[in-house]
């Protein structure tokens, strides 16, 4: 007896996958974004079209949208008027000790505080945090006397050492380090023979560095555009920071705003290219420590 013979069934067509309401994006999305850009970049043209002119451009309205051809002339008067390359100098030590110091000693607090067990922490820790309230402007004259006693007025050490920490820097890192480093792997890292600071150097440390390295360049960042704590405690210009330098082109009785533009675009400069060079990985960063939990 034979079998009948089946006929073949025709094959469905592939399914598509449907795009979730969430995934299609809209033209004024696009619109927006392109707008919140214009915005925000707008400001940084501007500065270097007075900074291509001269002072009339900076109360010229409408605002000047066309860059002249004077920045070479002004950019000269900037780096005769004041020793400013030497003032970068200063700023790319002090910014640069700062943000390694934040991206380190903040971690290395944090990872204390998150998962050290010790008299007093909870409260010490409170502390620290209840000193985010208090205006920084309030610590400069106690500041002050503490770096005069030690000698170190008009020097580099007393921007450094002041800013080599934060109170931001230390709960960033602890609520990081509690989130993302388990007890069960210190626990196994003591059973191998691990020490308190082999665990946080070659465990904890790696697990938080891009949370560290985004926390190291804000630090930079805030270093790099301080003006109240240097302006008070730099004397000489052979210490002034950029933001100093820029605060000497002025006098006392007018403002060169072509000139100081010119200074201010200058100084900007240096941060616009480590934006540029590490504006990825800082995103990455930041989106890491954010889907931690």
């Amino acid at each position: 007896m034979t079998t009948p013979r089946r006929t073949p069934q025709p094959t469905p067509p592939p399914r598509t996958r449907r795009r979730r309401p969430v995934d299609r994006v809209r033209w004024w999305t696009y619109a927006l974004l392109t707008l919140a850009a214009v915005v925000c970049l707008f400001p940084l043209y501007w500065m270097f079209v007075v900074a291509t002119t001269d002072s009339a451009t900076a109360t010229r309205m409408p605002p000047e949208v066309v860059p002249g051809d004077n920045f070479l002339h002004l950019a000269e008067l900037v780096l005769t008027t004041v020793p400013f390359l030497r003032s970068v100098a200063n700023s790319v030590i002090v910014a640069g000790t700062i943000g390694v110091g934040h991206a380190v000693l903040c971690a290395l607090a944090g990872f204390a505080f998150a998962k050290l067990a010790f008299r007093g922490r909870d409260t010490l820790f409170l502390i620290v945090v209840l000193t985010m309230t208090v205006p920084t402007q309030l610590a400069i004259v106690p500041q002050y006397l503490i770096v005069s006693e030690l000698g170190w007025v008009d020097t580099l050490q007393a921007l450094i050492v002041p800013g080599l920490a934060s109170a931001f820097g230390i709960f960033w890192m602890r609520q990081h380090l509690a989130t993302t480093l388990s007890d069960e792997l210190m626990q196994a890292a003591r059973i191998d023979g691990a020490n308190s600071w082999q665990i946080f150097w070659r465990i904890a440390f790696p697990i938080v560095r891009p949370a560290a390295f985004v926390l190291g360049l804000f630090g930079y960042v805030t270093a790099w555009n301080d003006f109240l704590w240097p302006f008070v405690v730099l004397k000489s210009p052979e210490t002034y920071t950029v933001q100093i330098a820029i605060k000497a082109l002025q006098n006392n009785f007018s403002v060169d705003l072509g000139l100081a533009m010119s200074g201010s675009f200058l100084a900007t400069l240096p941060l616009i290219v480590l934006f540029v060079l590490v504006g990825r990985r800082m995103v990455s960063g930041i989106l890491d420590g954010a889907f931690k939990g």
